[in-house]
């Protein structure tokens, strides 16, 4: 297992991460998995065996049974896990059961932490932004758990570039902790993050956790947009994260001729590109079945060729969009003739 760093925290994070969407079931989550106590002991212990140090949560996947099972599976192990979950989706019928509130935070750090079994949080994120709430009104909220000691990061998820930039500058004038990560949605099939959010974390040394790498099981081969929708294959119970199917068909062509020529699987080459990226800090994998993360987990023996690099490149680039092409062409001539300027 290699390991980064997480921003500018001096935390090394493995570079594969084990993600807990699976665990629990219940009304709304069955179709993304329903593990029990022991299936999902099984995973953990397997993930740390093979130097998996990154737990990823939610407070409100499996309505808060995920952290209880997780919390479970580590406890006689809690010194070797870093345990990331997240603030912010509704967790009760109440008002006042959802958002980014100093209200809603105070409760739910309490409620995760008694699910977890815990006396602290190594990663508390903000799950979604909410347009409800100040972001001075958050960041202070979180910026005491973390003088509590009931956090030791901060970090947030699914936001906008402008929001992150935002948010680091409330907290550098106001003088209150910063977000060291964003966690976001990156595959071959979805690299829309490189337009604005890769170039912000670049910027602020900030880590990136990538979720559904594979696209929600897409990328792994496996799925097809002519399969009987009434099979148990999650994308065709959920359709999440929407994939464009049109415009990932060369993808997944590109991702099957180099598994082929490799003699390994689709899923394997999907997620060892992504560990290829500058930005990313961690990626989250998910699994069912013991098979399917030691599957996961070998993505990063996996060295791609700069061939290969090319060739998924090619088959996933993002088209060039406003305000990057009036100056693509005289930018790349300065780079030329200044072969310095980088």
């Amino acid at each position: 297992m290699k390991y980064n760093l997480l921003g500018n925290t001096g935390v090394l994070v493995s570079e594969i991460a084990l993600g807990t969407m699976t665990f629990g079931g219940g009304e709304g989550w069955g179709a993304f998995g329903a593990l029990d106590q022991r299936e999902a002991g099984r995973l953990v212990d397997m993930a740390l065996d093979a130097g998996v140090n990154l737990f990823d949560t939610a407070d409100a996947y499996a309505n808060g049974r995920a952290e209880e099972l997780l919390g479970q599976a580590l406890k006689p192990k809690r010194h070797q896990a870093i345990i990331a979950t997240k603030v912010r989706a509704r967790t009760g019928p109440g008002a006042n059961d959802i958002g980014l509130s100093r209200l809603h935070i105070l409760r739910q750090v309490d409620q995760s932490l008694k699910r977890l079994g815990t006396d602290y949080i190594d990663l508390y994120q903000v799950h979604n932004p909410d347009q409800l709430t100040d972001w001075e009104e958050t960041l202070r909220a979180l910026d005491d758990l973390v003088r509590s000691g009931k956090v030791r990061y901060i970090g947030c998820s699914n936001l906008p570039a402008w929001q992150i930039m935002k948010s680091r500058s409330i907290s550098e004038t106001r003088g209150l902790h910063a977000f060291k990560s964003n966690q976001a949605y990156y595959s071959l099939a979805a690299r829309d993050i490189e337009r604005e959010i890769v170039p912000a974390l670049l910027d602020q040394n900030m880590g990136l956790i990538v979720w559904s790498p594979l696209a929600g099981g897409y990328l792994s081969g496996k799925y097809a947009a002519d399969r009987n929708p009434d099979t148990d294959r999650r994308h065709n119970k959920v359709a999440f994260p929407p994939v464009d199917q049109e415009k990932a068909s060369p993808v997944l062509e590109a991702l099957r001729g180099i598994a082929e020529s490799r003699g390994t699987t689709m899923a394997k080459i999907a997620i060892a590109w992504l560990l290829h990226q500058r930005a990313v800090t961690s990626v989250i994998v998910g699994a069912k079945r013991p098979e399917q993360l030691h599957e996961n987990l070998e993505a990063g023996d996996i060295e791609l060729t700069r061939h290969e690099l090319h060739l998924l490149d090619e088959a996933s680039r993002l088209p060039i969009e406003y305000p990057g092409w009036p100056f693509l062409e005289s930018n790349e001539s300065v780079v030329r003739k200044h072969p310095r300027v980088r």
